[in-house]
């Protein structure tokens, strides 16, 4: 038990999701038969449900803020056919098609973040009304008809990565990326534990860092080799790609950063935070903006997914983002809240789906079972709360020693979180 206690950081709780999400993928890979961990399975895990994930990490920001969105499903279904009807009408590029598609999102962000920062009106009503006007606009613009996309725009929602050098058997780049993760792990972990002795402060036992980059690494190279020997032409799949890209962008933004910081405290106290020289209307408009320009990267990821436009796309998107970031534990209050915690809960969605579909299970019973496991893991953190314990993801980095000294939690104050940028 001291053992545990000693890797786990003294709360073994505190990886509840971790384990649940473990938990879910093993009982899924005994209960039918070996079909989860399949290498076709797993990439079309990913590949479904990657636009959920990046809705999720524009979402967690969102609600550490104190907000909430609940336009992204219908901002996302206006940039997708919007998109499609530019390339058909306008003949344009893919790549200027999604220049096009992201600047669209950020004018519509722009105007979601103008009326909840600067006029004052409360994000559920202002994205209320946005999930109704941009649903509207979806159709109008549409007609309602379905708009299909070329093949080059395609591979942004349904490519993987290349073949290249000798033939191996593996995917190369797949391997060659799935390398790369395992450095940066190693690199990052070294270089917070060196950082930690140089400043004097309390650092893990070397056979616990250990520990936990051999489970951590372990866990990268398996999924790696799961991506590397899918069906022939397929790999690591574009979509992934890109949100493994947005998860490093958007963890170092929000643990590294002023903006990051300042997105906490303003969550977490907005008068205290503005005490202390936070520009909160700053603040709210920049992560109402970030959000929509993310429903715009979604939405043109589903539509070369799905290779159209149409008038349905983006139904309940909000529902299955804001599941996502509460069941990685952040706070309804605001002002706690992770990037990774996000995605964890987003995967443990997923893979509940996706198991529950192998296994045969209507929709109807599967959507009861999404909504009690929604329930139950904000209860379960609710309880840890009111027990005096810290949030169960909230704590997840500082005990992988990387974001101990950046991301507060719902233990920090405000006064605390502005300090750190002296």
């Amino acid at each position: 038990m001291n053992a545990l206690k000693k890797l786990f950081g003294g709360n073994t709780r505190q990886f509840g999701m971790i384990f649940a999400l473990v938990a879910l993928v093993i009982f899924f890979q005994i209960f039918t038969s070996g079909r989860t961990l399949t290498p076709g399975n797993v990439i079309n895990l990913f590949n479904g449900n990657s636009y959920i994930l990046i809705l999720a990490i524009g979402m967690v920001l969102v609600i550490i803020a104190g907000h909430i969105d609940l336009s992204v499903g219908s901002v996302a279904a206006f940039v997708g056919i919007s998109v499609a009807l530019a390339i058909r009408d306008w003949h344009l590029p893919w790549y200027v098609a999604v220049l096009f598609g992201l600047l669209l999102g950020a004018l519509i962000g722009a105007w979601q973040g103008f009326w909840t920062a600067y006029v004052g009106i409360p994000a559920f009503i202002v994205t209320l009304a946005g999930m109704l006007l941009f649903r509207g606009f979806n159709q109008f613009v549409g007609k309602s008809n379905t708009v299909p996309v070329p093949e080059d725009f395609q591979y942004l929602g349904s490519g993987y990565l290349p073949e290249i050098g000798p033939k191996t058997g593996y995917n190369n780049l797949t391997i060659l990326l799935g390398l790369i993760a395992v450095a940066f792990v190693i690199f990052s972990a070294i270089r917070s534990r060196r950082t930690a002795q140089a400043l004097g402060a309390e650092v893990q036992e070397g056979w616990v860092m250990v520990t936990k980059l051999v489970l951590v690494n372990a866990a990268i190279l398996y999924a790696t080799y799961l991506f590397a020997t899918g069906r022939p032409g397929t790999s690591f799949p574009i979509p992934g790609l890109i949100l493994a890209v947005l998860v490093l962008i958007y963890g170092f933004i929000s643990a590294k950063t002023v903006i990051g910081r300042h997105i906490y405290a303003v969550g977490g106290n907005r008068h205290a935070a503005e005490l202390s020289g936070v520009q909160s209307k700053k603040v709210n408009f920049m992560v109402m903006m970030n959000m929509s320009i993310l429903a715009g990267l979604a939405g043109m990821i589903f539509v070369g997914r799905s290779t159209a436009s149409g008038p349905f796309d983006g139904v309940g998107w909000e529902l299955d983002a804001i599941a996502a970031v509460f069941i990685g534990g952040a706070a309804v209050t605001g002002g706690v809240g992770t990037v990774i915690g996000s995605i964890v809960g987003g995967l443990v969605m997923a893979v509940l789906n996706n198991g529950l579909q192998l296994l045969g299970v209507g929709a109807d019973l599967t959507q009861i079972i999404k909504g009690l496991v929604l329930l139950a893991a904000v209860a379960f953190d609710v309880y840890n709360k009111t027990q005096g314990k810290k949030s169960i993801i909230g704590m997840m980095m500082k005990n992988f020693g990387r974001s101990s000294e950046n991301a507060p939690d719902e233990t920090t104050s405000t006064k605390e979180v502005i300090s750190k940028e002296a």
